[in-house]
């Protein structure tokens, strides 16, 4: 588990549910949690959110034994257009508390993430949810809601894998208390052919995706990865019996090489 900077705790290993097709998320879903998963990120985006509702639902875990996430979308930024939009998720989900509730997208051009950050806070000060973050989001933006709001956001949700280490970034949330989570952990795979990823892989008997989710929570990130198939979702959370060296994580740093998957957040303002 992960503390976050207002005492609540979050698995460190979720289950992301990105471009899961609705009809195939209730039952990702469900054999995640059946694997052991006792968190899952979703976004209104996504489409998908009355699915991960039904599969919560339909399981009999307690509410308060799965940490749910979800995001406000960059259309729906702005104070009152937040509040509805959380709204609409909550229903969607069948929740009457949210665990984790992010913006998605800074979307510089926009404008509107400091006040859509005012939403945040008007909802963690009612209680409808327990923490609140963002997700992409750079120093600077990360500097303009901790100088102007009143909540230093306790997670920002960014892509992160050996070949983008955001090692700067990362240093900035230590600073301020921030917890790094990382989407796309596994770079959708570009990284698992890697000879430093298949030579570890082989020397702890564990799979090159194993290796590098291993390799996110020995750096302390909270991880995402998704999946549809029962195997590969088994498998993912299968990486608690063995810890990689400093000289493996050195190792590993040496992949760094800037390469996104995803867009920059300084220029993406859909």
């Amino acid at each position: 588990m992960t503390t976050l900077n207002n005492g609540v705790s979050m698995p460190q290993l979720g289950f992301g549910v990105f471009q899961v097709p609705p009809a195939e998320t209730v039952q990702a879903v469900t054999a995640a949690l059946e694997a052991g998963y006792r968190s899952i990120d979703t976004a209104s985006l996504y489409g998908n959110e009355r699915e991960v509702g039904q599969a919560l639902a339909a399981s009999d875990l307690p509410r308060d034994e799965v940490f749910v996430t979800t995001k406000v979308w960059n259309s729906d930024q702005g104070y009152d257009s937040t509040l509805a939009a959380f709204d609409e998720s909550m229903e969607k989900l069948g929740l009457d508390r949210l665990d984790l509730y992010l913006i998605h997208w800074p979307t510089p051009a926009r404008d509107l993430y400091a006040d859509t950050w005012k939403a945040l806070e008007r909802l963690l000060s009612d209680g409808r949810v327990r923490a609140i973050g963002v997700s992409n989001f750079q120093p600077a933006h990360l500097t303009r809601l901790i100088e102007e709001g009143g909540v230093v956001p306790a997670v920002n949700q960014v892509e992160l894998h050996p070949n983008l280490q955001q090692a700067e970034l990362r240093e900035f949330h230590a600073r301020h208390g921030i917890v790094t989570e990382a989407w796309s952990p596994l770079a959708q795979g570009a990284v698992l052919d890697d000879p430093v990823i298949t030579s570890l892989a082989e020397r702890y008997g564990k799979s090159p995706a194993q290796v590098v989710l291993r390799w996110h929570l020995d750096l302390g990130n909270v991880v995402i990865p998704k999946s549809v198939t029962p195997s590969r979702i088994k498998e993912n959370i299968d990486i608690f019996d063995f810890s990689l060296t400093e000289d493996d994580i050195k190792a590993i740093a040496a992949l760094d090489n800037g390469t996104r998957i995803g867009p920059d957040p300084d220029t993406f303002n859909r």
